[in-house]
């Protein structure tokens, strides 16, 4: 079984729709895999009634989204508060209802969860399929989405991205 699974890592590595590669999150302290030339961005949200700059970098691929958004906190109670906010914006966004909601070890990170949702229809109106990851590191909190149609999420690529956060 462990073969296989790394045969299938190898296979998608491989693959010229996911070209894989690390990126450092401007001045956001960490480093993660992406399948394609990123594009970052920042902007204002509301976290729970408080205002922040997010910064979000992201790829897509073959139909299918990776992004990694981050935020900076006043102090780590907002942090907290902020990862809540976080998931439910999220949710709300892509009109999903959660399949499952689990605590998951992210290096050098707390209080992380990663959330599966499905819902929402996509522009062709298939239903869509959203992998989240929300946790913090001291005052900044972080996302990690996956988002693409339903049947068109390799688990695979999945697996590659939310696997390949570090810390810089």
């Amino acid at each position: 079984m462990l073969a296989a699974a790394a045969a299938g890592l190898l296979l998608i590595a491989c693959s010229p729709t996911y070209d894989w590669r690390e990126i450092r999150g401007e001045g956001a302290g960490y480093r993660v895999m992406l399948p394609a030339k990123p594009a970052s961005h920042t902007r204002a949200v509301n976290l729970n009634g408080t205002q922040v700059q997010m910064t979000m970098t992201g790829a897509e691929t073959d139909g299918v989204s990776f992004t990694v958004a981050t935020a900076q906190l006043a102090d780590a109670a907002q942090a907290q508060q902020a990862l809540q906010a976080m998931k439910q914006a999220m949710l709300r966004n892509v009109g999903g209802s959660v399949k499952q909601d689990k605590p998951v070890e992210v290096n050098g990170a707390s209080n992380a969860s990663e959330l599966t949702a499905t819902g929402g229809a996509d522009a062709s109106g298939r239903p869509r399929l959203m992998v989240a990851r929300f946790f913090m590191r001291d005052n900044q909190v972080f996302q990690m989405v996956v988002l693409g149609r339903e049947n068109g999420v390799p688990q695979e690529a999945v697996d590659t991205f939310l696997s390949s956060f570090r810390p810089a």
